[in-house]
């Protein structure tokens, strides 16, 4: 099959270059091509079906955080974030080996399927989440992601994680500080940033 007959083909791979290699079974649909024509190009090597409804670029070079793109586009919902420990990691800040990953998505996806490894937390539809990116994925900003696993780490990990984004400038105590009091975090928090001012 030629691909000057398929344009579809050349940005769906134009888009999953963008996305590290990958891209899914519904991203292909957007650009006309057809599931007869994916599975076709799966046999003949072009494409590797990673898992259901999502396919990488066969040889394309391997990055450090695939498990969680993978894991993120699995999911398959655009207001899908990556948070709690994986955000952590992907901050770079904790040197904890995350136990899976951890995505957040809004009440109404919660019945999404849930791949094998990855965990779903929820939040409200109409939580406007602060969120950055890191290697073309989006996760929780530092404060919610800190406050996310205030009671999840170990009190000495926690510390180190917001001594580090407060020395980095990825956030302010002042941040920290309100995204706890919206939580209903503060007492861990500020006990936290207490302890911190008397070092």
């Amino acid at each position: 099959m030629n691909d000057v007959v398929y344009p579809g083909m050349r940005q769906l791979e134009v888009e999953a270059y963008q996305q590290g290699g990958y891209f899914t079974a519904g991203q292909a649909r957007a650009h006309r091509v057809s599931r007869q024509l994916l599975d076709h190009h799966v046999r003949r090597g072009r494409f590797a079906r990673i898992r259901r409804g999502l396919y990488r670029i066969q040889g394309f070079p391997t990055a450090e955080h695939d498990d969680l793109r993978e894991a993120w586009m699995a999911v398959g919902a655009s207001d899908v974030l990556l948070s709690h420990e994986s955000a952590l990691a992907l901050l770079d800040l904790s040197d904890n080996i995350p136990d899976g990953v951890h995505l957040l998505v809004p009440r109404r996806h919660r019945g999404l399927r849930r791949p094998a490894g990855v965990t779903l937390h929820t939040r409200p539809d109409d939580e406007e989440v602060a969120t950055v990116w890191r290697d073309g994925l989006p996760l929780t900003a530092p404060a919610r992601t800190l406050v996310d696993v205030a009671d999840r780490l170990q009190p000495e990990q926690l510390s180190m994680a917001v001594r580090q984004a407060l020395r980095l400038g990825l956030l302010t105590r002042k941040q920290l500080q309100e995204e706890a009091a919206r939580r209903h975090q503060q007492h861990t928090i500020q006990a936290l940033l207490t302890s911190e001012t008397h070092r």
